[in-house]
């Protein structure tokens, strides 16, 4: 059966009624009130207020348990103080979902904290779904659904728009309807203390009214479903978002206005890149990208050439590339020969490719076909001043007509005013993205071709193990757990790197020395050289304090130097707890890198992976390229190319090139240490040292910390790992072997397939339709899962070297978190063969393994074996009190 997404009565609601309608102008009650009798409510509208008779002409009820109707949805416009006993009430009503528009909860302080919570207990009692409190409310256009108190409603289209922040929704507003902008959606989520951006994403994700979806974020409160729905929605639909709280005055403020921590901006900028979307910064370059994606503006890479008639305006266009990253593009030898060709003599025979001021139609003409024709250029950026012989409109049109047979991006800049005002309109016309000034031109094609590459990002799917050389878990474990168990969170170097080596990392052989003569044996039995480091948990960056010695190459000169080493640092740490000294060999790579690989835990989105350069220089340039985990081979390779040290790792001033694959090995281990250990709390191993032989932890400082018992594994982590573990196979009696595993977004093509092949019986029976081809939309929604909160699981067979599906099953967990929904489909040639049930029995024990009480389902009444089917399993069915076409299946897990 085709599935109601549970939040349904919020966004499409049938009834609404408004708590605190009133007469009084400009007060809450009566611009809400006001505001949808303009819009033109579909549904049945009800205002509520025990003072008046009728708002606006429309009837008054005394409270929202006297409506003769049970109402989708309530507005509360009351007073902070009211708004508990209201919940309350609406939940004695059967209301499904409200909307607190009034402020004076959290962000007042610990008073107002203290309210919210009692709101959000009372509307979880009911099983409420509640928006707000201190938000603007929702608007459907396409409804004539306007439950705000903006002063701007919203033309109809096919933006979702999500907010955190109701003024920035009504400044949109305010700019879009003169630019005959449109929207699907405007939700204003204020505090979001229940429905957060992403459940509102998951309802966009299918709503097929909504084609793009624009986010504005201060913080988010469940890093999980958040990345999920992200990832989910951009994998069908172009998402854009503003994500502010860059700075730690700007977060600060985020938190007085809306109660919710921002964590680390880089963090959020490397978990946007993971989920495939587009960051903006300002209202300019959000309003700009849509309008590029809306005319289909595809970069493949990020190569950009400038085609001017000026050098001033080209140099401004080179200057903001080489800001953003963003290479200009080589031009070839047979490129090269065109653009000699078409230009006069003096042309700067580079890029940005320079016309010279009396460039007339024909040269840009030429320069722009060569330019698009060259292979090193993903993107063009056309710019033009109106010099004397210059005819910016025929300029325009010209570029127009090439841009229609061009594959690749063209983005204009017509400098001035007066004089280009008609080329603008030609390019507006056209649907070709132009601007004033060259700036936010390269900025465009920066935030496009990120998009794309991105959207690479979005199809990866690691698991938590890779398949290479499997660790040792529980020898790390024991090691942490013995450290946590004498009440020390800090792993002193040999126990760091002991769970290295369990995670196969390379290591330099660690030993401790707690006198000189002890010293000197250690290091004879390892072999001079060998350097020398205190070992204190109090003591991070060893050097500092005086604490390391290197390249010691005689006994003489370690007994001198552990008594130095003790000296100093007692002298520059006289707090510092000290272990003793740490010996282990000196590490002679001539052509070595020092590379730092860590770990650290963001408040937000849990641990995340760091890398960059390392050894002293390591706190000077903090700027580490950053990774969510898990990772794979893909994503190592794009975690050391947005590296700054990545140009170092090359054949670079007479070294030849690091070992690129020792390098992706030990990230690859740290990404598995991540998964599998949820003690860890952070990770530096510094130096990592890496030349062309291979790579080598020299020192390592663990972090640990106690984590609280989840039945999820992964809990720790904003993205949850590819359950490999659950892979299973079963073989038929005729010998045919079926694989049942974890669906993946790489199976969108088996799954298009598998529905294609359904009878049309089978086809209503699962999604109420006969429908031959599954709708992207729903492609995504049912391959890009999170498998924290849902679980599918395919059956596969080979069939002539290639996997086909035979059957699916799936459930997901309901806002309630205790029960799931499930639903099963079988291809009609393998029915009767056992597979149903047996996939039922792999999705049984999983959900009853992730502490679930409850499996629900509901199936057509008609649908007799089905019926009978579940029955069999151990399912009651009971009629549907709202519709006599189905019935209602529950099964109990824990029994």
């Amino acid at each position: 059966m085709k599935e109601k997404h549970y939040l349904t009565p919020l966004l499409q609601p049938r009834s609404v009624g408004v708590i605190g309608a009133s007469e009084r102008e400009a007060s809450l009650g009566n611009v809400v009130i006001r505001n949808m009798l303009q819009a033109g409510f579909k549904g049945r509208l009800f205002a509520i207020n025990p003072k008046h008779e009728s708002v606006l002409g429309v009837p008054c009820h005394k409270s929202v348990e006297d409506v003769p109707h049970r109402l989708d949805l309530a507005v509360i416009a009351l007073s902070a103080d009211k708004v508990v006993a209201i919940v309350d009430a609406c939940g004695r009503a059967g209301v499904k979902a409200v909307i607190v528009l009034t402020s004076g909860f959290s962000e007042t302080g610990p008073r107002g904290a203290a309210l919210e919570r009692q709101v959000i207990e009372a509307a979880r009692r009911h099983r409420i779904r509640l928006l707000g409190p201190n938000c603007l409310g929702i608007m459907r256009p396409e409804l004539g659904l306007n439950a705000t108190f903006a002063h701007a409603s919203a033309l109809k289209g096919s933006i979702g728009l999500i907010s955190q922040s109701g003024a920035l929704c009504t400044a949109i507003l305010d700019w879009a309807k003169p630019n005959n902008i449109g929207f699907s959606a405007v939700v204003s989520l204020g505090s979001s203390s229940d429905i957060d951006f992403g459940e509102v994403l998951e309802y966009m994700i299918s709503d097929p009214r909504t084609e793009s979806i624009f986010l504005y974020v201060e913080g988010i409160r469940d890093a999980r479903r958040f990345m999920s729905a992200l990832r989910g929605a951009a994998r069908v639909k172009p998402v854009l978002l503003i994500k502010v709280g860059r700075h730690p005055q700007a977060s600060r403020a985020i938190l007085s206005h809306s109660g919710v921590v921002s964590g680390e901006d880089a963090v959020f900028d490397a978990a946007l890149r993971r989920a495939g979307v587009i960051r903006l910064y300002n209202l300019g370059q959000l309003f700009a990208a849509a309008n590029a994606l809306f005319s289909h503006f595809r970069p493949r890479g990020n190569r950009l050439a400038i085609i001017t008639n000026g050098g001033g305006p080209g140099v401004m266009a080179a200057d903001r590339a080489a800001d953003l990253d963003i290479p200009l593009s080589e031009i070839t030898d047979v490129t090269l020969e065109k653009l000699n060709a078409a230009l006069p003599a003096h042309w700067s025979r580079g890029n940005p490719i320079d016309l010279g001021g009396d460039a007339g139609v024909d040269r840009y003409r030429q320069a722009l076909q060569a330019a698009l024709e060259g292979p090193n250029v993903d993107g063009v950026l056309v710019m033009l001043t109106p010099q004397a012989v210059t005819d910016p409109t025929a300029v325009a049109k010209a570029v127009v007509e090439i841009e229609k047979g061009a594959d690749k991006p063209v983005v204009t800049c017509w400098m001035g005013e007066d004089l280009v005002h008609d080329g603008r309109k030609v390019f507006e016309a056209a649907g070709i993205p132009t601007f004033r000034t060259p700036e936010p031109a390269v900025e465009l094609f920066s935030h496009i071709s990120a998009y794309y590459r991105n959207q690479k990002l979005l199809m990866q799917t690691p698991a938590s193990l890779s398949h290479l050389n499997p660790p040792s878990v529980e020898s790390a474990r024991l090691v942490i757990e013995t450290a946590l168990a004498e009440r020390r969170k800090v792993l002193n170097e040999m126990e760091s790197k002991a769970c290295l080596a369990a995670f196969r990392i390379p290591i330099a052989q660690t030993v401790v020395a707690r006198s000189a003569t002890e010293a000197m044996v250690l290091a004879e039995e390892i072999g001079l050289p060998v350097v020398m480091k205190i070992d204190s948990p109090s003591i991070l960056h060893k050097a500092d304090s005086g604490g390391v010695r290197l390249n010691l190459g005689s006994l003489a000169a370690v007994r001198t130097a552990y008594q130095e080493i003790l000296d100093e640092v007692r002298r520059n740490k006289p707090d510092a707890a000290i272990n003793g000294v740490a010996i282990e060999p000196m590490i002679l790579k001539r052509h070595g890198r020092e590379l730092v690989v860590g770990v650290k835990r963001d408040p937000v989105f849990g641990p995340v992976i760091t890398f960059g350069e390392g050894g002293n220089r390591v706190e000077a340039n903090r700027d580490l390229a950053i990774a969510l985990p898990p990772l794979n081979r893909y994503l190592v390779r794009d975690l050391i190319q947005s590296s700054r040290v990545a140009p170092l790792l090359g054949d670079f001033r007479n070294m030849p090139a690091i070992h690129h694959e020792a390098l992706e090995f030990v990230l690859l281990r740290v990404s598995e240490m991540v998964c599998e250990l949820p003690w860890i709390h952070s990770l530096e191993i510094n130096p990592l040292i890496v030349d062309e032989t291979g790579a080598v932890a020299v020192d390592a400082r663990l972090v640990v910390d106690n984590m609280s018992p989840s039945a999820d594994r992964y809990d720790h982590m904003a993205i949850h790992p590819y359950p490999s573990q659950l892979t299973t196979k079963w073989t038929q009696p005729d010998g045919t072997e079926i694989t049942i595993r974890p669906i993946k977004p790489e199976d969108a093509d088996l799954e298009i397939e598998f529905v294609r092949k359904l009878s049309p019986e089978t086809k209503y029976y699962r999604f109420m339709n006969t429908m031959r081809e599954l709708p992207p939309a729903m492609v995504a929604r049912l391959t890009q899962i999170d498998y924290d909160r849902e679980m599918a699981f395919v059956a596969t067979i080979q069939l002539d070297g290639q996997e086909v599906e035979v059957g699916v099953c799936r459930y997901a967990v309901n806002p309630d978190g205790e029960s799931c929904e499930f639903a099963i489909v079988v291809a009609d040639d393998w029915q009767h063969r056992g597979l149903a049930r047996k996939l039922m029995g792999v999705l049984i024990e999983t959900a009853r393994n992730k502490g679930l009480a409850y499996m629900n389902g509901v199936f057509l009444a008609n649908n007799e074996r089905m019926l009978r089917f579940v029955q069999g399993l151990g399912f009651v069915l009971s009629n549907d009190p709202e519709d006599s076409t189905v019935k209602v299946g529950v099964l109990s897990l824990q029994d």
